[in-house]
């Protein structure tokens, strides 16, 4: 660097940077972007701070000591490059800046103290809160009623100088140069830009244990307004700036906030955690491993006894299938939904715990604590301001990552049914307080509950063990009941199995060290995208298409129950798509396929088999009733209604005597369906036990 460019102000020494500086590749890298900058008639340079410490570090390290001044003299730089190649444009734009990128070193939300008052900093976090845009005053206008004068100016008069807290008064007039008289505000005459604030809080990847997230204000301006949503993961350079929190002017108390110079949306979580060339190595040699798939199995929940369908579910959830975007813009998901219900003790939550450890982002939470609004998304009312802004939920936060509920089946009914949305298209949907807003929620749902008595019931059907509804269960891919089985030998090998994890917890290492999975998933994730070979497609085709055919076939009337649906089918392939991902493969080969059909198989046989008929009848999950039990309550009904004609009601022994007689149903058959039936209005109870049509 020469003599004369170190004597240069900061503002001609960022001018000559962005006329100089030349990239890897040799080409004039600031002036193509101020170029395209005028195309897309933008007011905004995006620089690189690395590019501008290697050009002239003592302008990069002045930039963090000192950012409000360098920065205000660099979009001055930036104008007058733009005036010398078009001096209209410089005229149109009543301002414009440098955005700073990529600062060396990111702080930690909860590591902002007074000392980085006024200094240029980088941080990482998710927008929990987002309000309204809002018009910001920069310059007041003000008309000095005296007469000889009524001039209008501009108040503060300096070029540079804007309102920072409040608007004050002049305290002359800087046209006839005297204090006397009265000064209008013209409101409509002032200078303002777009404002708006939002609520960054630290990921939950990066919040010690048993503390609570850390968050802090980030104000945005002009051009940096609604460029993210609620739930986006963001990196904020910005200049840390302090206001008062008390009532009065008077107040001691200040509070630390963000003015942002730049905003970057992570689009992908799979960039948030680099991956070396080392671990690189490491990854393609592991997938190389022929037991691979079993050691990732037993890397999940090492301390945890059996459950080994269980913890692979867990492993392709964490894999997940392809996205697909059709070009209509349908978007077919990718993300796998995993249910677990059971007795207690059964260690479903140590799963949870173990599969959250290892996800690249996840966000836990437990059904009982939940709300609708903690869970999707919900409008809040600041009590300050009294404007209602939006302030996201889990699965918001979970964007991209893996949403854990435990506890599922103690979350109220009205709470559970805000998910629906959420499961199947991936969005939360809000209009409440004039806000109406689609925010992504793109996150694998991991969920576990317990019967609802308790223990499960074998001699029942799945829907009459659980309080949870068809609707949320049909949009589950796969579904597990965990029991508490006892025998004699099984018992002794989980005694002792326990009882080694207390006293040899070394033995029970994970076969993958937990970083390097987590690393073997984001790989997974990020380069490997399978697509169906002719023979996994065959063998998907031949089982959907022998699964349904044989229970027509079987079937004496020519009707029969669905044992599966397309919906089955597209969680198939999404399993097999994670199963050959799990090999970083990307092609679907016939084995992945067949152990996508095993694990299906194991759903449906042990949560959608019609006890009565033994055959699989997927009605059960989706409708909440077999069909067996639907085409009994449709008999039911048509009989009540024949046997009603020109009666108040029907005796309960007539109807159930006649159903006897005439369909050969069983008593306990004919309570059950009553009851189903009068609980949801399809049938009366017009006196004690004397029912009529609805």
């Amino acid at each position: 660097m020469s003599q004369v460019s170190q004597e240069l102000s900061p503002g001609e020494k960022f001018k000559d940077f962005l006329k100089n500086f030349r990239d890897i590749t040799g080409n004039f890298k600031y002036v193509e972007r101020l170029h395209r900058m005028m195309n897309l008639n933008m007011s905004s340079l995006v620089i690189d701070y690395p590019d501008l410490y290697r050009y002239n570090t003592k302008l990069a390290e002045k930039l963090v000591d000192n950012p409000q001044e360098t920065l205000k003299e660099f979009g001055d730089a930036v104008k007058d490059l733009v005036a010398s190649e078009d001096s209209q444009y410089a005229e149109k734009k009543e301002k414009f800046y440098a955005r700073i990128y990529g600062l060396f070193e990111t702080l930690k939300i909860r590591d902002i103290r007074t000392s980085n008052a006024g200094k240029l900093i980088q941080i990482e976090g998710i927008i929990t809160r987002m309000h309204p845009i809002r018009s910001r005053m920069i310059k007041s206008t003000f008309r000095h009623e005296k007469e000889g004068c009524n001039a209008e100016f501009y108040w503060p008069t300096g070029e540079d100088e804007i309102i920072e807290d409040k608007i004050e008064k002049p305290n002359y007039c800087p046209v006839c140069g005297e204090a006397g008289g009265k000064f209008t505000l013209l409101k409509d005459k002032s200078i303002y830009v777009d404002w708006q604030e939002l609520s960054i809080q630290e990921k939950p990847e990066d919040v010690p244990g048993g503390q609570m997230p850390r968050s802090i204000p980030v104000q945005l301006i002009d051009d940096l307004v609604d460029i993210a949503r609620p739930g986006d993961r963001v990196t904020i350079v910005g200049i840390v700036k302090l206001q008062q929190t008390g009532s009065t002017s008077l107040s001691p108390l200040f509070e630390l906030y963000i003015e942002a110079n730049s905003v970057k949306v992570s689009e992908k979580v799979l960039e948030e955690i680099s991956i070396t060339r080392e671990d690189e190595e490491k990854i393609i040699e592991l997938s190389k491993d022929p037991w691979i798939e079993e050691k990732i199995i037993s890397s999940i929940g090492a301390t945890i006894f059996g459950h080994w369908d269980l913890k692979e579910a867990i492993a392709l959830q964490l894999f997940g299938g392809v996205a697909k975007q059709a070009p209509d813009g349908t978007r077919i998901r990718g993300d796998i939904h995993v249910l677990f219900v059971g007795d207690p003790g059964v260690a479903k939550s140590q799963l949870l715990q173990s599969a959250s450890r290892i996800a690249p982002r996840s966000v836990f939470t437990s059904g009982k604590g939940s709300t609708a609004a903690g869970l999707t998304a919900t409008v809040v009312k600041d009590s300050r301001t009294g404007e209602y802004y939006l302030e996201a939920g889990a699965l918001v936060l979970a964007d991209g990552g893996l949403a854990i509920i435990d506890e599922f089946d103690k979350m109220r009914t009205e709470d559970r049914v805000s998910i629906h949305e959420a499961m199947e298209q991936q969005t939360i949907s809000i209009s409440k307080a004039g806000i109406v807003a689609r925010l992504n929620a793109r996150a694998s749902i991991l969920a576990a509950g317990n019967p609802k008595l308790g223990m499960y019931d074998p001699t029942r059907p799945f829907p009459d063990n659980v309080t949870l509804p068809p609707t949320i269960l049909s949009r589950f891919d796969l579904i597990f009941v965990v029991r508490d089985y006892m025998g004699k030998d099984r018992d002794q090998r989980l005694a002792r199995y326990i009882l080694d994890v207390h006293s040899d917890y070394d033995k029970f290492l994970p076969e993958i060290d937990m970083q390097l999975l987590k690393k073997y998933v984001i790989y997974a994730k990020r380069y490997v995208r399978p697509k169906l070979t002719d023979e996994a497609k065959s063998i998907i085709e031949n089982f959907f298409v022998s699964l349904r055919s044989n229970a027509t076939s079987e079937s004496q009337e020519g009707q029969s129950p669905v044992p599966i649906t397309a919906r089955q089918l597209e969680a198939i392939v999404r399993l097999a798509e994670a199963h050959a991902k799990l090999y970083l493969r990307n092609e679907v080969k016939e084995e992945d396929a067949e152990e996508a059909i095993r694990l299906t198989l194991s759903f449906l046989t042990s949560v959608g088999l019609d006890f009565k008929s033994d055959k699989i009848d997927i009605s059960i999950i989706t409708t909440g009733a077999s069909y067996r039990s639907r085409k009994a309550m449709t008999i039911m009904v048509d009989t009540l209604k024949r046997m009603a004609e020109n009666k108040q009601c029907v005796r309960l022994d007539d109807l159930s005597n006649e159903l006897k007689e005439k369909y050969k149903m069983q008593n306990d058959e004919i309570m059950e369906n009553i009851q189903k039936l009068h609980k949801e209005g399809i049938i009366l109870e017009i006196k004690s036990n004397c029912y009529k049509p609805a």
